[in-house]
Formats: structure tokens, C-alpha cells, sequence
């Protein structure tokens, strides 16, 4: 018997289910009009970006040469560190190589005696909650009630929630869950991913935006690989916070440090960021706009908090299609499907770029027109169902 069988098995069951997933190399000169990926300020390809990238590679190098707290911490992290402080507000700052590796440190460094956690939050903080090693209460979606209840007699609580939800697009309730957490003496853990660079004055973040940066009792994770244009994650907090991370955090004391060209890059963008604060409101006005325009053709979307525009289509296969038809349009649009969607809830997920143009946003519209036309009834029907 082979042993691999039951790997055969499972895909063809996911096949058949219409959620397998396929690599599709970009090439340079790849011409589709981009709403997928999460460059939100179309800042990936930014000359001043590549200069800070190439001019830390210059310096420091292609590789951080080993973990931070051996030889992976350069003057250009500390400096990268500084700069994400000073611009969300945060007291300090401790850069990981991901995003994903600053959410898994934050939570299992905190040795929470309870983890409550939205049950829309990204499969990073889904994950981190597991390996905390300790009770865990996953509350309905953007529900304050549920998470008080949850904290009622807790100790060494720690509550997570995505800022902006990466598939919805909505904002998380942070004042009202900050008021929570402060009452109940827990600790509230946001996600800025989707956020930083798109929310805010200036694209400082949700968490500016709701007057609590420098709050005691918030620690922040983002990463750097989406506003930002480059790679690698953070997280901002108090002294102690970082104290804690430097000190125990697994992802972040065995792991290689962020190389030094996504450092640069990030450091720059940091610097356009400051230097263009409109950039941010730029992003919000175009997927409000994208936003309105699947609303308009009668296809079942939000209303955008950030850059990220959903288009519920229903099924994956479904949904599959209908990312066919707008690639058919030039338009390459994000796919969503179970496990990364709730089922039934498949959908193509639009992301605003603060660079799009008139020209852009006519042809993303005549591509949903097309999804409407191929497969519209099934969008209603299944807009209908969700009504009721």
C-alpha cells in the first residue's frame, strides 16, 4: 500500500469540492489589472522602496546572517523598530521575519490563563491561540457582550481581534472592547495588517484612529508586507512587552532575523507614508468606490472599513467561475473559499489600491457587470437566503 494514498484521496475530495488550490507564477511584465494582491498604496514597485532596499543590501548585505539575538539585529532593525513606534504611537517595537511569526509570539509569549478570540480573526491568530497552551473562547463575530461575558472572572486574560477583518473588510469594535478589557484587567491584542497604512490619520492604524496608542494594556501586531510594500511583521507594546518577546517568544528567539533588503524597503515606505499622509484616504475612496459599483449591479458586498471589498458569490465552484470571468476582463481578483470563508459564503475579495485610477475602476466594474450577467441569479439567490 502506498503511503501517500490517503494524500491522493483528500485531493481529489477537495477537487471535487471545488476548493484545490493551484500556483500561478506572475511574470514581470504580468499585465492583469491587480485586485489581489494587498499592496494597498501600490507602494511594492515604488522607486524609493527598491533604493532603501537596495541600499541596506548595500550595506548590510542579502542575508541577516542569523537570528536576532545572535548576529540578526542590525542598526537598520533598531532603526526600523524606532520608526513603527513613533508612527503608530506605540511605546516600542520588536520586528519579526512575518507577520505570521509576530502574531504566534505575541500570544504564546504572554502565557495568557485565557485567550479570547473573535471568531473572524486570521488563521495567524487562530493559530497562536492554539499554541498558547490554555483555555480558549472563540466569540461571535464583532460581539462585545459575548467577550465580557467570557472575561467574568478570568485571570491573566488576553482578548485578539483582527483591527480590519481580512475577508469582510469591517473594523473591529476596539474602543468598546478596550473598555472590556481595562475593566476586566485583561490584556487586548490587535492585529493591524489590514489596517496600518490604510487606516487612520495619515495610515496610522485602527488603533490611533480609536485613541489608544500607548495604552498599557494594548499590544499591536502588523506586518510589513502589506501597506508597506515589502516583508517581515512587528509587534508594538510596552517595554515589558517587548521585554517578554525578546526573552521567550520561540518565533522570534529561533528564527533567522528579517534579511536586510525588506527591512530597507519598509523603512522607506515608512517615510512615504509621512511624507504623502493622503495616501491612506486615497485607498479608502477606491473601495468604497469598488464597493459601490458590485452594490450597484445588485452583487452582495460590505461597506469597506479599509481596502478590502468582498463579493459574496455563494458556493466555490461558483466562485471560482466567476474569478474566471473577471481574469477574462483583465482583472485578477482574490478567491475565497472553505476553510478561509464560512461555507456558503464563498467570494471574490477586492482590494483597493490608493493608485487606481478612472480608467482602473471602469474596467473592474464592467468585469463584475460580467459576473452578474454569468452568474448573477446564484449571487441573488444566495444574498436572498442569507436575508432570511
Amino acid at each position: 500500500m502506498d503511503p501517500l494514498d490517503r494524500l491522493t484521496a483528500a485531493t481529489r475530495e477537495r477537487t471535487a469540492a471545488g476548493l484545490r488550490r493551484t500556483l500561478r507564477p506572475r511574470t514581470p511584465d504580468d499585465e492583469p489589472l491587480d485586485l489581489a494582491s494587498n499592496d494597498y498604496l501600490g507602494l511594492s514597485r515604488d522607486p524609493r522602496l527598491a533604493e532603501g532596499a537596495i541600499e541596506a543590501v548595500r550595506t548590510w548585505g542579502t542575508g541577516s546572517t542569523g537570528s536576532r539575538l545572535v548576529t540578526g539585529t542590525t542598526e537598520l532593525h533598531a532603526a526600523l523598530e524606532d520608526r513603527l513606534a513613533a508612527f503608530t504611537g506605540a511605546p516600542s517595537a520588536l520586528v519579526f521575519s512575518s507577520g505570521y511569526l509576530a502574531n504566534l509570539g505575541a500570544l504564546t509569549a504572554l502565557r495568557p490563563g485565557l485567550v479570547v478570540s473573535d471568531r473572524g480573526n486570521h488563521a495567524s491568530l487562530i493559530d497562536g491561540c492554539r499554541l498558547a497552551r490554555c483555555p480558549v473562547v472563540v466569540t461571535p463575530h464583532r460581539d462585545i457582550a459575548a467577550v465580557d461575558a467570557a472575561l467574568d472572572g478570568a485571570r491573566d486574560a488576553v482578548v485578539v481581534t483582527d483591527a480590519v477583518f481580512s475577508v469582510d473588510g469591517d473594523l473591529a469594535p476596539l474602543r468598546e472592547l478596550h473598555e472590556v478589557v481595562r475593566r476586566r484587567g485583561a490584556l487586548l491584542v490587535i492585529d493591524e495588517a489590514h489596517a496600518l497604512g490604510v487606516v487612520g490619520p495619515g495610515g496610522r492604524g485602527a488603533a490611533y484612529a480609536a485613541g489608544l496608542a500607548g495604552e498599557r494594556d494594548v499590544i499591536l501586531t502588523v506586518t510589513l508586507s502589506k501597506s508597506l510594500g515589502s516583508q517581515g511583521g512587528a509587534v508594538l507594546g510596552a517595554p515589558e512587552v517587548v521585554e517578554t518577546l525578546v526573552d521567550t517568544a520561540r518565533s522570534f528567539v529561533f528564527d533567522t532575523g528579517l534579511a536586510p533588503a525588506p527591512a530597507g524597503a519598509a523603512l522607506a515606505a515608512l517615510g512615504v507614508l509621512a511624507a504623502e499622509p493622503g495616501l491612506a484616504e486615497r485607498a479608502r475612496d477606491r473601495a468604497r468606490r469598488l464597493a459601490a459599483a458590485a452594490d450597484a449591479l445588485g452583487l452582495e458586498t460590505t461597506s469597506p472599513a479599509a481596502a478590502v471589498v468582498p463579493v459574496v458569490i455563494g458556493g466555490p465552484s461558483e466562485a471560482v467561475r466567476a474569478a474566471e470571468i473577471c481574469a477574462g476582463h483583465g482583472v485578477r481578483v482574490g478567491c475565497f473559499r472553505p476553510p478561509s470563508v464560512p461555507h456558503g459564503r464563498a467570494c471574490l475579495r477586492l482590494t483597493a489600491r490608493a493608485t487606481l485610477g478612472e480608467a482602473e475602476l471602469t474596467a473592474v466594474t464592467r468585469a463584475l457587470a460580467g459576473v452578474r450577467e454569468q452568474i448573477g441569479p446564484y449571487a441573488a439567490r444566495n444574498a436572498e437566503a442569507t436575508r432570511r
